[in-house]
């Protein structure tokens, strides 16, 4: 039976007869990490190659609190699962409330330095509750990952500063004018390094996610989206949106399969147009019902290996989500934030679903190494990739 630690990729082959019969946790000996393995059937007895596992496997005696992954792959002759399948997500406000609290004394206490570690155990709360499939999702990065990578961004940034005030002080002071151009270049960037950063330590069914796209397109794209929405007044906007989301999307693998979108948009423009002008009768209240339309449409053309994403999603809804969520931050004073994140990500997930059978006899682990500074940047900047 072929095996793979989620946490650092190891992969070896043991016997399956050296499975307990209800399961166990097998212990990476590159890593030391612990995760929980399955007979993919019950076996007989028989010789092997192996006189000992490589891997060491104890009894599982009772089921992990966050059972995030399962490594074996489906049974024999079961290559896809149902034809709709629904995300469902299992967090509460309680539980990383207590996580949050514990991260902000600690990083009083580090003076800011645990914020990076606490940025972690957030993230992998959140990854372990997510399910689709029965296998929950997981998050492998590390703090001192982020930690290294903030630094390095600090580093780059300082240095950009330092030129450009450098040469508006020595030479004219025009030369301030170059951190627009500059931003143009650094906004994108680090969007992308982040993306790169979270989806290579993002995995679910013991297989990894990675993304592939380059800098300079992601550059090239961004600029020049903005540039023709300042000059065309707005009216670019939705051939800009569907732009950057064919290139997040298209550039994102599962593994080793692609996904994809087909989204266009000329399809957007007249809604975006019609949105603009209702959004100015109803004082912005409309913005929600296009933006809900977006993200139906957006999922409705994004693809994955033979199946197709569907998003039920209303304007209503969305409306009603975004009202009480503000509530809550506004009369506690920012406490109930916890409860606003687990709130909006159920409301996300119950209203998405994945149509078709997933041919996982066809995906193969295809990780992608990756730095985290861009994620650093992206921290520091105060962007955000579209992931937690």
């Amino acid at each position: 039976m072929y095996i793979q630690c989620p946490s650092c990729l190891f992969a070896d082959e043991i016997p399956e007869s050296k499975i307990p019969e209800k399961g166990g946790n097998a212990k990476c000996p590159k890593c030391g990490h612990k995760f929980p393995i399955k007979r993919h059937h019950n076996p007989t007895p028989s010789p092997d190659r192996f006189s000992e596992p490589t891997v060491i496997i104890t009894p599982e005696k009772q089921a992990p609190v966050h059972q995030a992954v399962k490594i074996s792959q489906p049974a024999a002759g079961k290559t896809s699962r149902a034809s709709v399948n629904k995300f469902s997500f299992h967090g509460s406000g309680g539980a990383l409330f207590g996580i949050q609290i514990v991260n902000i004394l600690l990083a009083i206490i580090t003076l800011g330095i645990y914020h990076f570690w606490g940025k972690v155990r957030v993230r992998k709360y959140l990854y372990s509750q997510t399910e689709l499939m029965g296998d929950r999702f997981a998050y492998h990065g590390a703090g001192k990952e982020l930690f290294i990578g903030w630094l390095k961004a600090m580093i780059f940034i300082i240095i950009g500063y330092a030129i450009i005030f450098g040469l508006s002080a020595l030479i004219h002071p025009l030369f301030t004018m170059l951190f627009y151009p500059a931003m143009l270049v650094v906004i994108p960037a680090a969007m992308v390094g982040a993306m790169r950063y979270r989806l290579s330590r993002t995995s679910w069914h013991g297989i990894r996610f990675s993304f592939r796209g380059a800098f300079k397109a992601a550059i090239s794209q961004y600029a020049g989206g903005l540039f023709l929405t300042a000059v065309t007044l707005g009216i670019y906007y939705p051939f800009f949106h569907a732009k950057m989301r064919h290139f997040w999307v298209s550039n994102s693998y599962f593994g080793n399969t692609q996904f994809q979108y087909d989204g266009n948009g000329r399809d957007l423009l007249g809604k975006f147009m019609l949105a603009g002008f209702l959004t100015i009768i109803t004082l912005g209240i409309y913005w929600f019902w296009y933006k809900a339309m977006v993200q139906r449409y957006d999922w409705q053309h994004t693809a994955f290996s033979s199946v197709r994403f569907q998003s039920t999603i209303t304007g209503g809804g969305l409306f009603g989500l975004t009202l009480v969520n503000l509530l809550l931050i506004v009369f506690t004073l920012g406490l109930a934030f916890p409860w606003v994140i687990v709130r909006s990500l159920r409301f996300q997930f119950e209203h998405l679903v994945l149509e078709g059978n997933v041919e996982f006899d066809k995906i193969k682990q295809d990780a992608q190494s990756a730095k985290a500074t861009g994620e650093g940047l992206a921290d520091f900047l105060n962007i955000d990739s579209g992931l937690v």
